[in-house]
This record gives C-alpha cells, sequence and structure tokens, in this order.
C-alpha cells in the first residue's frame, strides 16, 4: 500500500476546486482521527456520494427533523435519547418521557399514538437542572389533548428544551400542584382524589389552587332543601313537596361519564387559595293542621344551597286549594296547578315540574307527587302508582332524583343518600309523594321518589331524608312532611 504525506493540498488556481479521487472511490479515515472544518468553510458532497459516520459527529447541529422509532411505540415511562421521535399510546393510564440531559442541538419528538392524550396525558420531565420552554427547573408539561405531539430542541440553560413544531402547545415547565383544601364534616379518600361532604353550612378553604400540571378545578355536587308537603282537607290529600334543586359537575379524570347522571355541567369549578361560604338548605316545613281534619294548605319551600358560583333552589312547596310552589323541583298539588320546576332557570337544568294532580277523575282524592332532580312526578287522582294499579283516591308518586356514584365517596363513605337501583350509587333529590285519601277508601301508600322523597302515607305524615333534598309528602288528615336538608359535596385531585 503506497503512502504519500502533506502538510497541505490546494487547488492549481485561486479558488478553484480539488476533488479527491474518481467516481467510486472510497476514504477512510481511521479510529480516533478528525477531519476539521475551520468557520466559513464547507465540504460539498456531490449529489449520489455518502457520508457513513461510524464515530461521533460534533458542531454539525441537526437538520430539525428526528429519527421515528415506529418499530417501538411507547406504552410506560422511558428515557428518549435525542435525535429521536416516538409514538406514545397512553390508553393504559398516563406515563412520563424523561427527557435526555441536553446540549445545544439536542432534539427529541413525541406524538399521541392513536389519540388518548385527552384521557391519558404524557408527561413530558425534563432532568433535574434544565427546564421547558424557560420554566422551572426539572418543571414538568403534560400533553393532554387529543392528537397531540411536540418537538423539543435544547438550546442552552436559559430557555432549556424549546418546543419548536406543536400546533396548540403553550405550556411553560412547571413543577405539578394540587389542589389542597380543608373543611366540611367528613373527608374522605379514595385514590388519588379527596371528597369533602358538607352536612351543614361551612368553609371550604383551599390552601394550595394547583395548577393544570397537577390539578386546579374541583368537581362538586350541590343540593338544596326539599319543599315541605301540603295537608288535604278529608277526604282528598294533599301533593308532596318538589325535591330540591340538584347540580353537578363530572370533568374528566374524576367520576368516569357512564357512572354519573346524565344531567351534569360539562366542566369542573377553577378553585383559587381562599375560603369558600359554603350553604346547606334546610328543609321546608309541611303544612301543619291544628288537628286532624284541620285547617288545609301548603307546605314551606326548602332553602337554597350553594358553593361559590353554584347555587340551587330549594324544592317547591306541596299544596291543597291552592297552586303549588315552584323551586329546583316543583311541588306537587291536588287539582291545582303544579309547581314550576328550575326555577331559577339554570342549564343543566336543576330539577323538573311538580304534578297538578291529574285529570278530576270523580270522586277527587290523592294529591300529585312532588318533582324529583332527573324524573317528572306522577299524579294523583287518575294516575296508578308505580307498579301499582289504577286507584282514584291513590296519592301521585314522587319523582325519582339522579345519582352519584360511590367512586365519589370511597369504600368507606358514610350512608349519605338513599340506597339506589344498585349497591354502588347514591341517590338524591327525589320528590315527595302525594297523599292518599283514606276517607275514600285510598289507603295504599305512594311512592316518594329515589333519592330521600317521603311515601304519602294514608296515616301519618313523612318526611323526606336528612341530607338529601328529598321533598315531604302530602296527606289528607296529619299534615305535610317536611323536606329532608340538602348537601354539598366537593371532589379534587390531590396527588
Amino acid at each position: 500500500m503506497s503512502e504519500i504525506k502533506v502538510n497541505k493540498i490546494s487547488p492549481r488556481t485561486d479558488c478553484g476546486t480539488t476533488t479527491l479521487g474518481d467516481s467510486g472511490d472510497t476514504f477512510n479515515v481511521p479510529s480516533g482521527s478528525k477531519i476539521n472544518v475551520a468557520s466559513g468553510g464547507n465540504i460539498t458532497v456531490a449529489s449520489g456520494a455518502t457520508i457513513t459516520n461510524n464515530g461521533t459527529q460534533t458542531g454539525f447541529g441537526r437538520t430539525g427533523t428526528v429519527d421515528w422509532q415506529t418499530g417501538s411505540i411507547k406504552t410506560a415511562t422511558f428515557t428518549a435519547t435525542s435525535g429521536e421521535g416516538y409514538f406514545c399510546n397512553t390508553a393504559g393510564g398516563s406515563f412520563e418521557v424523561d427527557l435526555p440531559t441536553g446540549s445545544a442541538g439536542d432534539i427529541v419528538s413525541v406524538q399521541d399514538y392513536n389519540n388518548t392524550f385527552d384521557s391519558h396525558g404524557l408527561i413530558v420531565d425534563p432532568p433535574a437542572g434544565q427546564k421547558i420552554n424557560g420554566g422551572t427547573n426539572g418543571g414538568k408539561i403534560t400533553l393532554d389533548t387529543e392528537g397531540e405531539g411536540v418537538t423539543l430542541v435544547y438550546i442552552d440553560s436559559t430557555v432549556g428544551w424549546r418546543s419548536i413544531h406543536q400546533s396548540s402547545f403553550a405550556d411553560v415547565g412547571a413543577d405539578a400542584e394540587f389542589v389542597a383544601a380543608s373543611g366540611g364534616n367528613a373527608t374522605l379518600t379514595n385514590g388519588n382524589f379527596k371528597t369533602h361532604i358538607f352536612t351543614g353550612p361551612g368553609t371550604f378553604t383551599v390552601t394550595c389552587g394547583g395548577n393544570a400540571c397537577g390539578s386546579n378545578t374541583v368537581d362538586y355536587v350541590v343540593v338544596a332543601g326539599g319543599g315541605g308537603g301540603g295537608k288535604g282537607a278529608g277526604p282528598d290529600g294533599a301533593g308532596g313537596g318538589g325535591a330540591g334543586g340538584m347540580r353537578l359537575s363530572n370533568s374528566t379524570g374524576c367520576v368516569p361519564a357512564p357512572t354519573m347522571s346524565p344531567l351534569v355541567a360539562p366542566a369542573a369549578l377553577p378553585v383559587s387559595a381562599q375560603a369558600y361560604s359554603i350553604v346547606v338548605g334546610g328543609g321546608g316545613a309541611g303544612h301543619t293542621p291544628c288537628g286532624p281534619g284541620g285547617p288545609t294548605g301548603v307546605g314551606v319551600q326548602g332553602g337554597t344551597s350553594s358553593f361559590s358560583t353554584i347555587s340551587s333552589a330549594g324544592g317547591g312547596y306541596g299544596s291543597y286549594g291552592a297552586a303549588a310552589g315552584a323551586g329546583g323541583s316543583g311541588g306537587g298539588a291536588h287539582q291545582n296547578t303544579n309547581g314550576s320546576g328550575n326555577t331559577p332557570p339554570v342549564s343543566p337544568p336543576q330539577g323538573n315540574p311538580g304534578s297538578g294532580g291529574g285529570p278530576p277523575y270523580p270522586p277527587p282524592g290523592g294529591g300529585g307527587g312532588g318533582a324529583g332532580f332527573s324524573a317528572i312526578q306522577s299524579d294523583g287522582s287518575g294516575g296508578p302508582p308505580r307498579g301499582g294499579t289504577f286507584n282514584p283516591s291513590q296519592g301521585g308518586d314522587g319523582g325519582d332524583g339522579s345519582f352519584v356514584a360511590d367512586t365519589v365517596f370511597g369504600p368507606t363513605a358514610p350512608s349519605y343518600g338513599t340506597p339506589g337501583l344498585t349497591a354502588s350509587t347514591r341517590y338524591f333529590a327525589g320528590g315527595g309523594g302525594g297523599g292518599p285519601s283514606p276517607s275514600r277508601g285510598g289507603q295504599s301508600n305512594s311512592n316518594g321518589g329515589q333519592g330521600g322523597g317521603a311515601p304519602g302515607v294514608a296515616s301519618t305524615k313523612t318526611p323526606g331524608t336528612i341530607n338529601t333534598g328529598g321533598g315531604g309528602a302530602g296527606n289528607e288528615a296529619f299534615g305535610g312532611g317536611n323536606g329532608g336538608s340538602g348537601i354539598v359535596i366537593i371532589r379534587y385531585k390531590f396527588q
């Protein structure tokens, strides 16, 4: 093998071009050797030629692209390598991509594999002491938009990793912070979530409002007090009280949508570090007679419950001889105008209208049922009770309330709310049953709505269940039942 040793190769003419070898030749640079290109210098490679790098290159930078690792879809936490792009599948749950220790020009890309980032976000975590988009040292970002992807290039210690390509990306790396709060008659922990339950007035004190990388919103259930039932006069029963208004949210990540009531607000409430007053409405009083066969009349509307900007109206009162009361859900009447629901109006609605007692089938008898949150009542004096047969002296059933999944409360929850159709849910805001007419032979009880609504019982007045917002029942002779008090429930991610 021949060898030529020179210190410099120059073209024969000034500013000329020197060509190394002929087409098809190969030039090898031995291990440990370097080719240095001075500032302003260029190496031009003709079309079709190849430079194969089996060593380490420095100072070349990158073209702003990565080599996509299509044969390795990521499903769990991993450490990225500069120059590579990754498709990440979070269908099984959120995980992290740990960025490498960056030096100028390093580049990493990640992309939502199959549109799951909105359900389970991808957390991008820089190494300790490095930033993302000029944020906090070590601060993480979360990609939580369906189909989202981002390319990050390391610039310097001031900015750190910079997002250079992302259609909706505006995050600044920050440490994850979570909502922290106190207050309530009970605080329950279920996984990464806490639930505060207020069975009476109090204060929900937020000591940390959190951030988007952790949590900064809370879900809520706000149920007002149920309306009081009316008192009829022999031989006719009175209408039951309407359920307290019920408003609740169901944000992504707290309670799965299929296990919550369909009538929910789509978004949770943002919170900040401050004290929030909690109002829990009391149940409205049922009409009280001087004695069997005494004065007739209407009950009292339930009290309002509220938290932050959310307010639920008390249930409308049941009546006899007058229009029933409006409210969160309307009260029932006996052959009179029913009470309107969702009053004042909110969207989604907080309740339904009550019953007017139905057509005047002679002889008139039972009172109409009060409305619940999720179901309109049934008429008295002409409608069969739930699962029963026609009886013109039967009071109308109260409307069913709505359920909240046990996942809100946790496995050791107190027995707030009334049992629902399954063991995994609790019902609230059921309407009170209309009063039957025993003087006309209507001895069968009407049903209270699921969610604390009181059944209409011939021989006594019955109240709605406390802390459910259930309406009180109507009655013929013994007076209307009191409505059940309301409840406020607040839930958030705390870790």
